[in-house]
This record gives C-alpha cells, structure tokens and sequence, in this order.
C-alpha cells in the first residue's frame, strides 16, 4: 500500500474516494442505528471503527465495514428483548466466536452458504425492514412481529389519511424515496453529492423552510453514547434465546461480509481477499464495537462498491472515510438533530427494497425452480417468525434439497431366458428414494426366480440396507428360489464384493 500511496495520482484517489465513502456512509449509518432503536451516534462509532480499525487490517483492501441494513431487524429485536445493555455484550461475544472462525480458517466455508438461502435472507430482511419503516415514515409507532406489521398495515394507512402530521411526515418519507430512485437518472453534473445524502439534505432542508411537524433525531453527543457492557449484561447471554442472537450476529455478520468481499473483488483487479484475515478483521471490529457498545458491524456492498466506483486503489480511502465520520461526529453533532426520522426512514424503505431480488425470481423459478422455492420459504420465515429461525429452516431446505438431487436411484428390470428376473439398482440408496424403490420392487412376481444387482449402487445408508435385506427375506413364495443379492449390501457406501 505505502508503495502506491508514494504516486501523487493514488494518493489524490484514495482521499477523493474517501470523502465519496464518508458522504454515502453519514445518512447510513445514523439512519440503521435509528431504525435500530438504539442512539443515532452508535451507527456513527461502528461507522467510525469500521473505517479507522477494520480499514487498517489485513484481508479485503476495498470493502468499507459498518452498520447495515441487514442487521437492523435482528439489532431492532435483540434491544427489544435484552435491553441496550446486553447488546453490546451479544456483539463483542459475536466479535469473538469471529476471530476464532477466521484463526481456525473457517472463513472459506462461509463461501459454501447455498446463494438462494442468503438471497432469502437479504429478502425476508427487506420485507420487516420495509415494513417496519413504513410506520416510522409516517411517525407512528410500529407494531412488533412481522405478521403485526402487515396486519397494521390498514390501520396505518387510515392513519396517514386522516391525521395531518402523520400525512406531513409520510409526505417527507415518500419524497426521499423518490429522490433515490430518480437520482441515477440525472445527468452526471447533477450528481455530485451521493443519492442517499442528496435526499436526506433535500427532505431536512425542506423540513426546516417550512417549519414541518416532523420528529427528528435526537442527539445525545459522541461519548455520552459510548456505554461499554457490565458484567450483568454478559450474565444475561445463558439463555437459548441469547445463545440463538449471538450465533445468528456471528452467522449473518460474517456470511454478509464475506459475500460483499467477494463481490468487491469482481469489481477491481487489485489483491484478492484472505477470507480468514478478513473474518478476523470483522472478528477484531465486532468485538471493539461490542466493548463500546456500539451496533454490530458487516462489510457494506453499497459502500464497498462506491468506494471501488470512486477509483480508491488501496486501504487508505476507507480508514479516512472513518476520520471524517469522525470528525464529523465531534464538531457537528448538532447538524444530526434536524435530520427528520421520516427521512431516514425513506432511505431505509428504499435500501430494503433493494434487498428484495424481485427481478432475479422469476429467471430462477424457470431455471432452479427448488433454489427458488428455498428462497422464498426462507424470507417467508424470517417474515413470520424471526431472523434466526428463518434462516435455519433455509438451510435445513438447502440440505434437504441437496441430498434429494443427489439421491439418485435407478430401478431397472429385464428378463433371462427362463423366466429369471435381473433386477438392477444404480445410484446413491438413501432414504429420501426409499418409499419409492420399495414400491417398485414389491411390485414385482413373488413366483419367479429374482436376482437383485447391487454392484452399480455407490452409497447405501442403513435405512435402505435394512429394506433391502428384509424385502430379499419376504418377497417370494415358499415353493419359490429366495431372493440372490449380487454382491450383498453393505452400509458403509459401497456394496461388498461377493465372494
């Protein structure tokens, strides 16, 4: 790094694209601590060691780290549940349980995640967070549980219509989206702020003109925020409900993270990332943020991939984008209270639909139907029950849905002169194919001489050893030739050899 930062061209670069990170990384990171439930100078800290502590560790040398959207309904849930205090201790503890994943080089298996249970992920996350900023969009309270979110809906709706502030804030919320969407169609010399910024300072700027009604964000100051977790906060982690928070942080954080860095790394021709270091370096962040009591922290793709977009060429960009949130921070605290909830909560809304891969489903039904069912199963989940658990029931499909396509097995049945009846089985016996091939085979005469072929199987687990063995003993008739099996079935993958 300190080779190319020698060349004035880099250097000019990586503080441009700095500044660009920093300005993309400002209404972000107050708007998901907002959302979050949690003080607004939190998200501003994760922001600020992502930059000034992650940026300066070894594993992906673009990639920008702080608090994402994607944690924000299971932060949101986890304050509700355990209390501001005990969050910290949940994120150091997940900083933790990272460090020893990258040090024992569980990194690259995070890479081994089925796709379409992270895309249920990012989607069912989408959903809530669509869904739960609705309400904030029109100053309204926001009902827990995703079911009550969308069981609120008309209530909401009736709300806005009828109460004037509710309309006023809703009105502000809905501009900043449409500020967001039409901000990549201007021409290039009309964008020279970042989008989200952009909307933010247009939604505040007219708040402010108009003397609106609107709640904005309160500010506490940098350090009055910082509350590191006491040993009573550590002590609440014993439970199953704590223990399933922390490893869904770990999983989720870390899966995010990895994904964003190899995405980054199709966007330039620099190093590639070390899975394992860059785990650990979220590991190192985590548990940093944790001990302050900060939000939990991920690598950002949208910020990743603005800092990339920039022309940042090495590490440089995102620990300056760090400096400045937190020079920010310290001399312009005031300038975060006159920024509207609504419109945070419209960025938020606009960055949860983008987590919805609405395009992506209907390519994937007709290409991947199953890998499609588990995407949608899984956001569905995350909708109805919570984060976690969703994400499980994905992975529990993914694997179920692997074993099925690879539990191939072929009943084929062909006649020797006689009247003898070859019956041979190809495949991996599992019993997932069980009901099946058992159906098939009691289909067959029990009055005529069989011969079973088990040489082509490659895996026969127990379940199916043991129909096999007991169909062989059963099917024919006393006065019958019994069964032959050739070779016997063996339970440990591939048959015996017959002697």
């Amino acid at each position: 790094m300190f080779s190319l930062l020698k060349d004035r061209k880099v250097l000019r670069r990586d503080i441009l694209a700095s500044l660009v990170v920093f300005l993309v990384a400002l209404p972000l990171c107050v708007g998901v601590a907002v959302a979050s439930g949690v003080p607004a100078e939190l998200g501003l800290i994760t922001g600020i060691v992502g930059g000034l502590v992650v940026g300066c560790l070894p594993g992906s040398s673009l990639q920008v780290s702080g608090p994402a959207a994607g944690l924000t309904v299971l932060v949101y849930e986890a304050v509700k549940e355990f209390g501001l205090g005990t969050l910290g201790a949940i994120v150091l503890v997940s900083g933790v349980l990272q460090l020893a994943l990258g040090a024992f080089g569980f990194g690259r298996w995070f890479r081994a995640i089925s796709i379409a249970v992270v895309q249920g992920m990012l989607a069912g996350i989408g959903l809530v967070l669509v869904l739960g900023q609705v309400y904030a969009m029109a100053d309204t309270a926001q009902p827990s549980g995703g079911l009550g979110k969308v069981g609120g809906l008309l209530e909401l709706l009736v709300g806005i219509v009828t109460d004037t502030t509710a309309l006023t804030a809703f009105l502000i919320g809905a501009g900043t989206i449409a500020v967001l969407v039409l901000w990549p169609r201007l021409p290039a010399r009309f964008r020279v702020l970042p989008g989200p910024l952009a909307a933010v300072g247009l939604a505040t700027g007219t708040v402010f003109l108009l003397d609106l009604p609107v709640a904005k964000v309160e500010v506490q100051g940098l350090l009055e925020s910082i509350s590191p977790p006491g040993l009573g906060a550590f002590g609440e982690l014993g439970t199953i409900a704590a223990v399933g928070t922390v490893l869904a942080f770990t999983l989720i954080a870390s899966a995010e993270s990895l994904f964003s860095a190899a995405a980054v790394d199709r966007m330039h021709d620099g190093p590639r990332t070390d899975y394992n270091k860059e785990l650990m370096a979220q590991g190192v962040g985590n548990t940093l943020c944790g001990a302050l009591g900060a939000l939990p922290m991920t690598a950002v793709i949208v910020r990743s991939a603005a800092n990339v977009q920039a022309g940042a060429r090495t590490s440089l960009s995102r620990v300056l984008h760090g400096l400045w949130l937190l020079l920010f921070a310290a001399l312009l605290p005031a300038a975060i209270g006159v920024i509207p909830l609504a419109a945070l909560a419209g960025v938020l809304v606009h960055a949860g639909c983008k987590l919805i891969p609405v395009r992506d489903l209907a390519p994937l039904w007709r290409d991947h139907r199953g890998e499609a069912v588990i995407l949608v199963v899984t956001a569905l989940a995350i909708l109805v029950t919570n984060l976690f658990e969703g994400v499980v029931l994905g992975l529990l499909l993914a694997v179920v849905k692997t074993a099925w396509e690879i539990s191939h097995l072929n009943v084929d049945v062909r006649e020797l002169t006689g009247g003898r009846l070859v019956v041979t089985i190809t495949g991996n016996a599992t019993f997932l194919r069980l009901p099946r091939t058992m159906e098939q085979l009691e289909e067959l005469p029990k009055d005529r001489p069989i011969e079973l072929d088990l040489s082509g199987l490659r895996h026969v687990d127990h379940a199916c050893r043991v129909a096999l063995e007991n169909w062989a003993l059963r099917h024919n008739d006393g006065g019958t030739e019994p069964v032959r099996m050739n070779p016997p079935v063996a339970e440990s993958g591939r048959s015996t050899t017959a002697s």
